[in-house]
């Protein structure tokens, strides 16, 4: 008798739960059995949710601890949706044959991801966006520690400060891994390697931390297997470590937990999936990604390394994500300017391609603010513009005064997580994020054939870098010190010219001198400037 009454309240609370659109549904299921490991031996929970329109979106249960199992989906329609379950075991009738349903009203939230609805992107496009249309500028930063060791008050302090300062990504690891043994709590979200058994109660923290990444309005970005398969450590990344079929059930684990989130899955961690490792990473991909799935998905290699190419037929790969690595040395300068992402770019499908991990501010004591606005506007002006990523040497180990990175380089005086998030280049990349949406960012191409001459071509860190419309109506040119400027005006259209200053966010006028079909400008200044021609009416 209390069975059926508690059955019948659950019911009615189901039947009148209220969530707002773009926001986390999420509910429980008991088991009638248990398991001894739950990933091996239940094949799949899947829930079949009929949207109003009688749209069906297939989404994976996933197992909570002892008895419980949940579901959590993103409705992206108001009105009435139902939904019904299928368990592999048939037997199971605390999993298997339930339904419910929910109404989802409108999401009265002002921020964009709650307003303009999840990130996505257009077929033959090369930049993200919203449900609804509206352009996603990437701007991320790399926590790749954060969640797992920040305290509450801490991850709210850096959230604070990321949304404030234009940022609307966070990458962040989801598991143990050569970075970081366990979480603030000593947990790891699995045991074994060749069999092994998760931890639901480091995913449950993991949770709030997840939750509290799309209250403050930003995209979680989880490295769902970090890879790299070198240096010290690298036996502790599962993505390395890990058989192949484990390797996919960690994955697809995390993907039914968190894809009710407003998400970005980076599959892999700076790992190598070309070579001996393409067959294997490929196979991840599709077996994880091949059916369709919440959030969209990218691959963050190891530094300058390059997966464009290989991976252009893969369906499941939304963005061509790299990494160019901590130096302002020629080798990285010229990877960025010169290499396969500048120069592959247009002979591949279209899709966004973002420098994920570019220089981290202080890193060695050598890369500084000035080298952190290099590689970032270099790879923002390098491919269509989509976005960039910001690091810093004390956030992404989420250093405390005192601590050591793990299996790192040990850098005494590297600044804690809390000060480096005040970095001038920190700042700045908000800057550059504020700069690029007051335009048309989405529609600018390189376009290095407007440029007489090219002076990084004699001095590598005097790269200059070329962006326009196909329509010539907005030219951007990233100029990184003082020099003259030459530009090709092949429609000889009238410009009105400025410089941004990247530093400071500032505006002002430029002189401009039209000679022999050409445009040139003298940039003034000590440090990098963006130069804007916009066509006169």
């Amino acid at each position: 008798m209390n069975r059926v009454f508690i059955f019948l309240v659950c019911a009615w609370s189901l039947l009148w739960a209220q969530i707002p659109q773009w926001d986390k549904y999420e509910t429980a299921f008991q088991s009638d059995k248990s398991y001894e490991n739950p990933i091996y031996d239940v094949d799949h929970l899947k829930i079949t949710f009929i949207s109003p329109s009688g749209r069906q979106e297939i989404i994976h249960g996933f197992w909570d601890g002892e008895k419980t199992w949940r579901v959590r989906f993103m409705p992206d329609e108001t009105g009435t949706w139902t939904f019904s379950t299928v368990c592999s075991d048939k037997d199971n009738a605390g999993l298997h044959a339930q339904k419910g349903s929910f109404e989802c009203i409108p999401n009265d939230q002002m921020m964009d991801i709650y307003r303009h609805g999840d990130i996505t992107r257009a077929r033959g496009d090369y930049h993200l966006q919203h449900r609804d249309g509206k352009p996603f500028f990437w701007t991320a930063c790399t926590a790749w520690n954060g969640a797992l060791l920040s305290t509450e008050e801490e991850w709210d302090q850096y959230l604070t400060h990321r949304r404030d300062h234009a940022y609307n990504v966070i990458q962040f690891v989801t598991t143990q891994w050569r970075g970081c043994k366990a979480n603030r709590l000593g947990q790891t979200a699995f045991s074994g390697c060749g069999r092994i058994k998760l931890n639901p109660e480091f995913f449950q923290a993991l949770d709030k931390r997840i939750d509290r990444i799309n209250d403050y309005g930003l995209v979680a970005a989880p490295v769902l297997l970090w890879a790299l398969p070198f240096g010290e450590g690298m036996e502790q990344s599962p993505g390395y470590s890990l058989p192949l079929r484990e390797a996919v059930l960690l994955a697809r684990y995390m993907v039914a937990r968190y894809g009710g989130h407003h998400v970005v899955w980076i599959l892999g961690g700076d790992g190598k999936y070309t070579d001996e490792y393409e067959q294997r990473w490929k196979e991840i991909g599709r077996r994880v990604f091949g059916e369709p799935h919440p959030g969209l998905v990218a691959q963050h290699p190891m530094g300058r390394s390059w997966i464009g190419d290989i991976y252009a037929d893969e369906p499941w790969l939304d963005i061509i994500g790299y990494q160019s690595s901590h130096s302002n040395k020629k080798r990285t300068v010229d990877w960025i300017n010169k290499g396969p992402a500048a120069s592959q770019w247009s002979q591949l499908p279209a899709r966004p391609l973002i420098n994920l991990e570019p220089n981290y501010e202080e890193i060695h004591f050598t890369i500084t603010a000035r080298d952190v606005r290099n590689a970032s506007y270099w790879s923002l002006f390098a491919t269509p513009v989509a976005g960039i990523t910001y690091g810093a040497n004390g956030i992404w180990p989420w250093l405390r005064k005192g601590d050591r990175i793990l299996n790192h380089r040990h850098q005494p005086g590297t600044s804690p997580w809390y000060k480096s998030i005040d970095f001038p280049g920190s700042l700045q990349i908000g800057l550059a994020h504020e700069f690029f949406d007051r335009f048309a960012w989405w529609e600018l191409r390189p376009r290095p054939d407007l440029l007489v001459e090219q002076p990084g071509d004699e001095t590598f860190d005097r790269f200059v870098s070329v962006v326009c419309t196909n329509d010539h109506s907005l030219i951007m040119v990233y100029i990184p010190d003082a020099m003259t400027v030459k530009l090709y005006n092949p429609l000889q259209f009238s410009y009105t010219a400025k410089w941004f200053d990247p530093v400071s966010g500032e505006e002002e006028t430029a002189g401009i001198e039209s000679k022999n079909g050409q445009l040139v400008f003298e940039q003034p200044k000590a440090n990098d400037q963006i130069l804007i021609l916009q066509k006169l009416d």
